[in-house]
């Protein structure tokens, strides 16, 4: 499982995002960007940002730590919005947390940083589990420390907020043309070759069993969520034994690159961070 943690502050809602997630501070001592199961689609959401971070990070990417966050609706009496008072409310009990990486820079800021072989194993890992949030308006990546950091990934797994559908998404082609890595040359024959023998079963029971059981829905309310990790497992081993359906596209895609779509600066920045560091200022 996930480490467990507590909330003990409530700091500020992150008004800018669109589920209002909260930051806040825990008994570990750190301070997490706290994702909420009443929030927008639910707890769905938090499962495609668990099983896609924990895969990521099984692939070697670098992703943000995870944690679950147990919440008291206490903890929302401060809060002078209704709004979220209510969110927390509804949201007491077991959250998301994601490690809240203070003085990250924009994904515009580095840039340059991103090899062929990093933007291309994270072009393959999206088009695996097919993120549509990576575009160049929204890259939902950072740099911190000098390192890419992959966050926000539960716009994902689209299929299991529609189970019947889930069997035709297995071969779907992933759209790359708007990736925001797609400019940076990136060796998705090489991603293949490196990281679709490491998907594996075990690998993915692995990941999934860090999803806390009340967290998983499957297409009926009575199946019990050993069940539902399985359809997961499954989906995502037959996307990989199928992805001639889907890999030759992402190649062509990514050998024809595109050019280079600057926004103005801290535009793609998360809002959860606040605002971008003064021009001439670097991370150390």
């Amino acid at each position: 499982m996930l480490p467990a943690v507590t909330a003990t502050r409530y700091v500020t809602p992150l008004r800018e995002g669109g589920s209002l997630p909260g930051l806040m501070e825990a008994d570990d001592l750190g301070t997490y960007v706290v994702k909420w199961r009443a929030a927008g689609q639910g707890v769905k959401v938090l499962v495609a940002e668990v099983v896609c971070g924990e895969l990521a990070r099984a692939l070697s990417l670098p992703v943000p730590a995870l944690v679950t966050v147990d919440v008291a609706p206490e903890l929302a009496v401060g809060e002078p919005d209704f709004e979220v008072q209510e969110l927390l409310q509804r949201s007491a009990g077991t959250n998301l947390g994601l490690d809240y990486l203070p003085g990250a820079l924009d994904f515009e800021a580095g840039v340059a940083e991103v090899g062929p072989e990093l933007a291309g194993r994270v072009l393959w890992f999206d088009a695996l589990v097919g993120n549509v949030d990576r575009s160049w308006r929204n890259p939902n990546m950072l740099f911190w420390h000098g390192r890419l950091q992959l966050i926000d990934h539960g716009a994902a797994l689209t299929f299991h907020h529609h189970w019947p559908g889930a069997e035709a998404a297995v071969a779907r082609p992933y759209d790359a043309s708007q990736h925001a890595l797609v400019e940076c040359q990136p060796d998705v024959v090489g991603a293949d070759a490196a990281l679709a023998p490491r998907v594996t079963r075990p690998m993915l029971e692995a990941v999934l069993a860090q999803v806390p059981d009340d967290w998983l829905e499957g297409p009926s309310p009575d199946d019990a969520p050993d069940d539902v990790r399985v359809r997961y497992v499954d989906q995502l081993l037959d996307r990989v034994a199928l992805r001639d359906a889907w890999l030759p596209q992402l190649v062509a895609t990514a050998a024809a690159g595109g050019a280079r779509r600057r926004s103005p600066r801290g535009e793609n920045r998360p809002p959860w961070l606040g605002p971008p560091p003064p021009e001439g200022v670097t991370q150390r």
